[in-house]
């Protein structure tokens, strides 16, 4: 982390956990018992459904309220789709675009991802925009030029006013609900690189104040280590973030000074 340029934030993917009863009662719990230090944003990105839950007892608190997905277009004909502003009108503050569930179980494309990007940015909200390898990318050696690739399609069109909005997760897809982590240093080097892609396109001042989180399989035993790297600004977390006791301990770890 470097507090110096950039946020660190830790935000919390529940994926499709959790009803909207269980939502009010964590909520509760978390913004009760969080640590007096204040050196991370802390966000919880719920199921669409536990939104007006979450949303209701964090209002007023540094606990953001986040969504994990949305459609490109503002309305239209899209039975069962949210859009932007509908998540931007219950005090939504991050969205997450390109989770690699969403690539490969539900075939989303660097180019859609892109629209989701615009749609997020125009409502004025931050978007997370995820990206990552499968193991057979990493093993033949195009990581690094893969997420070169999705970094400059997912933010294509992005002006550098709008940069200050965005937030880029690293996720490893062979990492994600796996157990599996990337070591400390192999994370820190994709974000290093990433930093560099986005030094490319928008000049070092937007690199180096631009928020790089790494998720998969991040928790407790692992934070600290991952944190200490000088690229990594935060983290994503998936089933860390399903208690209370577990998501306060990243917390806590990222406030440390």
């Amino acid at each position: 982390m470097n507090r110096k340029y950039r946020k660190t934030i830790i935000a919390g993917n529940w994926k499709m956990f959790k009803t909207p009863s269980e939502t009010r009662a964590f909520a509760e719990e978390l913004k009760s018992s969080l640590p007096r230090a204040k050196r991370c944003s802390i966000a919880l990105c719920v199921p669409y459904v536990d939104i007006p839950a979450a949303a209701k007892i964090l209002k007023d608190s540094r606990i953001a309220v986040g969504a994990q997905n949305v459609h490109w277009a503002s309305e239209g004909t899209y039975t069962g789709e949210i859009s932007a502003d509908m998540l931007a009108d219950l005090d939504v503050k991050y969205v997450i675009v390109g989770h690699s569930e969403r690539r490969q179980l539900f075939l989303e494309n660097d180019l859609l991802v892109n629209r989701k990007v615009h749609a997020v940015l125009d409502a004025g909200m931050n978007p997370i925009i995820c990206v990552g390898e499968d193991w057979d990318q990493r093993q033949i050696g195009v990581t690094l030029e893969l997420i070169s690739y999705q970094i400059r399609t997912a933010l294509a069109g992005v002006t550098p006013e709008q940069m200050r909005h965005v937030v880029i997760a690293y996720e490893p897809v062979w990492a994600i609900g796996t157990g599996n982590t990337a070591t400390p240093e192999q994370a820190g080097e994709v974000c290093s690189a990433i930093r560099g892609v986005l030094r490319k396109l928008y000049g070092a001042r937007i690199a180096r104040s631009t928020t790089i989180q790494y998720g998969g399989s991040m928790n407790e035993n692992n934070a600290e280590a991952l944190l200490a790297q000088e690229d990594v600004d935060g983290g994503l977390i998936g089933s860390a973030s399903l208690k209370v006791e577990s998501f306060l301990k990243i917390i806590q770890i990222a406030n440390q000074e």
